[in-house]
């Protein structure tokens, strides 16, 4: 059947051509981003958090790369944290590509949000894209969602890295791994308890009790308390010296996932230790 050509009323409906858009392939916007660093994040990085920033010189200024962090606290404010201390303190800022759970799909509102801020969806087909063929940084958190639920009690001390995925994904586009230390984030939004049934009737992924409780739990609001926050960014270890295929062995993935956690678990450990106060530094 022979298709008939839409009426010259029609144009009228369709969307209007936005020579000024400034939105990548991954949602993500310029604009939203410019609007929400000079709010939120300007606030939070210099007045609230006041954080403190080491080692910057070992993000690369170009090429991919890959960093891992620790990740804690009821709505952990350190993946924003890093990509502003990137933004503040590099002498050649990059934007950075977060990786988010897939449980900010069931949000409408939050997950294009989040999507507009730098947020992709955790998977490995989506970071290696990015490294491999974009050259990106990309931020991810190997705890999971173990990170965030983590109690008070366990501050500081890291959950197993999964089966290693972050590794393999960098090993597959020969990106340098970037291990983060950050410290802070616990004391901003300590989690205390879980309520369950809660969990259930929201459907969030968990529903911690927090000193800012109900007022995060029940309205939805983010009230973070002031601890102040100390990112150190380590040494990268270079992923291009095992050939073609290694990302296939299972043994070396798991390895150098176990070698990240320890160097990162370490630096929090004397990061910590050294740390003379929660609000002070």
């Amino acid at each position: 059947m022979k298709e008939l050509a839409p009426a010259p009323d029609d144009r009228a409906y369709l969307p209007a051509v936005e020579p000024e858009r400034e939105v990548t392939d991954w949602g993500r916007s310029e604009r939203i981003e410019r609007l929400f660093d000079r709010t939120v994040y300007e606030f939070l990085y210099h007045y609230w958090f006041r954080v403190e920033v080491e080692g910057i010189e070992n993000v690369p200024s170009t090429g991919p790369a890959l960093l891992v962090a620790n990740h804690a606290g009821a709505l952990p404010p350190d993946a924003s944290m890093i990509a502003k201390a990137i933004q503040t303190e590099h002498p050649t800022p990059r934007p950075l590509h977060m990786t988010v759970e897939h449980f900010f799909k069931g949000y409408p509102g939050l997950s294009m949000l989040v999507s507009k801020l730098g947020g992709v969806p955790a998977h490995p087909a989506n970071v290696h894209r990015l490294l491999a063929d974009e050259e990106q940084l990309v931020l991810v958190f190997p705890e999971g969602r173990k990170g965030p639920e983590k109690l008070f009690k366990d501050r500081y001390r890291l959950r197993r890295f999964g089966r290693g995925g972050f590794v393999k994904s960098a090993i597959r586009a020969k990106a340098p791994i970037v291990p983060v230390a950050l410290v802070g984030a616990e004391e901003a939004m300590p989690v205390f308890g879980h309520i369950n049934i809660a969990r259930k009737l929201t459907g969030l992924i968990y529903f911690p009790i927090t000193p800012t409780f109900p007022l995060f739990g029940l309205l939805g609001g983010v009230t973070y308390l002031p601890a102040k926050f100390k990112i150190r960014f380590l040494e990268p270890i270079p992923t291009d010296q095992w050939g073609e295929d290694a990302h296939e062995d299972k043994a070396l993935v798991q390895t150098v996932a176990e070698e990240v956690r320890g160097i990162i678990q370490e630096e929090l450990y004397e990061m910590v230790a050294t740390r003379r106060s929660v609000w002070f530094g």
